[in-house]
């Protein structure tokens, strides 16, 4: 192939390029574009279940224990590695407003009744616990996950997990992970990696 050749050849290549680079987007210079005065979020949000009827008590002003987490540590802290922070990030759950705070603790009121139910009864098995979640409404498009005493759920706002046995009822509030465990819902700690 001749060098004349091989340079249309490069000359035309970078003119497509360019072309192609230049017609993406779907706005054009000039025209008014529509726009929402709200960002359109990227998902589906997730089914409300476990909701109190009236309005969640207001959100304490002060509380003993921080509802705020601290930042990931960066740099070497002690006996971690350096990107220990980065390599656990896919641990992390959402962070908390006062607000949703205040609305998962009354979901999870809510969910204690129905468990200590579960409780006094002494039947702990996966299709009696998730009846007693059922009765709020919570189902598996609400990322019911049950294993052993161990349970999750979605309320559309929160996450509402702990163990429900015949020796304790525990029950912790939490935002949903960025990365679940695959096949347990978006309340579950990933155990694994990313």
């Amino acid at each position: 192939m001749s060098l004349s050749t091989q340079l249309s050849r490069a000359a035309a290549a970078a003119a497509l390029l360019a072309l192609t680079a230049t017609a993406c987007g779907t706005e054009h210079a000039g025209q008014p574009q529509a726009r929402s005065a709200f960002p359109t979020p990227s998902f589906t949000p997730r089914p409300k279940c476990a909701q109190p009827t009236g309005t969640p008590p207001a959100p304490p002003s002060s509380s003993p224990t921080s509802s705020t987490p601290e930042p990931p540590q960066r740099g070497n802290s002690g006996d971690r590695p350096p990107n220990y922070a980065d390599n656990h990030a896919y641990r992390m759950s959402a962070e908390l407003s006062p607000a949703k705070r205040a609305k998962g603790e009354a979901s999870a009121a809510l969910i204690e009744s129905e468990l200590e139910r579960v409780r006094k009864e002494g039947d702990f098995s996966e299709k009696r616990i998730a009846k007693a979640l059922g009765n709020l409404g919570c189902g598996k498009q609400h990322g019911v996950y049950l294993w052993n005493g161990f349970y999750s759920v979605h309320t559309g706002d929160v996450c509402v997990s702990g163990y429900v046995t015949e020796k304790e009822l525990t029950i912790r509030v939490h935002g949903a992970y960025a990365e679940p465990q695959p096949g347990t819902g978006p309340c579950v700690e990933n155990r694994g990696g990313h």
